[in-house]
């Protein structure tokens, strides 16, 4: 049942590109754009209760994963098809679900100690087959929810593991500092959730920073769409130039930051600016990017200092601060970072 609290409802797909979709493509691929579209409207308007704890299941360092099948309705959770613990399904969603719910678990559990999303057990509750032909992907403030994709031009949702890590990853900035999710501060919730999804690939890969590919959602793009992903940490702005989807209006530098009402703000959009950051400080040190910068981006996040409406340079400061409290005043690390947001405008 609803409540009077608005809902939290942080989606994978910018509404730029669904908005793009709806006028550009086909008359099956409008149809699908619109109706994502509007079920992504009528779940901002709707809130969702935290999944209850189960004290017996709950062991520390061991996820407590439960799948559910939508059966292309839009209830949730759905139909529960798989627990913590039992043998493949055989539906590639499901277990496609099931495994990378698992392997961000992991990431967060051995990198940072972190038992959940919650740091304390909380289940990992996930939907997928949800609605039809769902071009999504969504954290609800109680759950994470996986569209197939039209078949058209994206692929079931659930098929990038960067994918699911991004969507977990709002249930920890939620619970860590809930960003509001509007301007700049947004955009860094956006950017946070696109960070550690992809070093959940990475861990998961066992990648270098200059082994891996920094995009985020290749797997999604079926062979119709003329693109890489839907972004590009490395080069913002460079994932997909599409008669359809349009091309990627990422920026990655403050003097293209985008202005916008739309997207609360463009928080799709401006989120390659400190993802590019990212990225350059990552690919500056020799170690993978899970022992060398996520530690220090993972700080800042957790960092008391950090507010609700916190800007770019507010969260830069915290990293600089943090890398040089792990790895010494004048350490590469320290200067990696600070240099970073420089390189991207963030600092002058």
């Amino acid at each position: 049942m609803a409540s009077s609290r608005r809902a939290t409802f942080s989606g994978f797909m910018p509404p730029h590109v669904l908005d793009r979709i709806a006028v550009q493509g086909t008359e099956r691929q409008r149809r699908c754009a619109q109706q994502t579209l509007q079920a992504d409207q009528w779940f901002r308007l709707r809130a969702s209760p935290p999944p209850a704890r189960d004290a017996a299941r709950a062991v520390a360092g061991r996820p407590d994963r439960r799948i559910h099948s939508a059966d292309h309705e839009q209830t949730l959770p759905g139909r529960l098809v798989r627990e913590e613990g039992q043998a493949a399904h055989g539906d590639a969603a499901v277990d496609e679900a099931y495994e990378w719910l698992g392997a961000t678990y992991r990431f967060y559990w051995e990198v940072f100690g972190r038992d959940s999303i919650d740091d304390r057990g909380m289940p990992l509750i996930g939907t997928v087959h949800y609605g039809r032909d769902y071009d999504n992907a969504f954290w609800n403030g109680a759950q994470m929810v996986f569209g197939d994709g039209d078949g058209d031009l994206f692929r079931r949702f659930t098929a990038a593991p960067e994918v699911v890590a991004h969507e977990l990853t709002h249930g920890v900035i939620e619970r860590d500092v809930g960003l509001v999710y509007a301007g700049q501060s947004g955009a860094l919730n956006e950017s946070l959730a696109d960070v550690f999804g992809v070093v959940v690939k990475q861990y998961h890969a066992g990648q270098t920073a200059q082994e891996a590919d920094w995009l985020i959602g290749a797997a999604l793009l079926t062979d119709r769409v003329q693109g890489r992903a839907l972004r590009s940490m490395e080069a913002p702005g460079t994932a997909y130039d599409d008669p359809v989807l349009g091309r990627d209006p990422q920026p990655g530098h403050m003097r293209d930051f985008v202005d916008t009402q739309a997207d609360n703000g463009g928080v799709h959009i401006n989120s390659g600016i400190p993802n590019r950051a990212f990225y350059l400080a990552a690919v500056a040190l020799e170690a993978p990017a899970w022992e060398s910068v996520a530690p220090v981006w993972y700080a800042a996040m957790r960092d008391d200092a950090l507010s609700r409406e916190s800007d770019f340079a507010a969260f830069a400061a915290l990293t600089v601060a943090h890398a040089r409290r792990q790895h010494g005043e004048g350490s590469r690390e320290a200067r990696a970072v600070d240099d970073a947001w420089r390189e991207v405008g963030v600092v002058s």
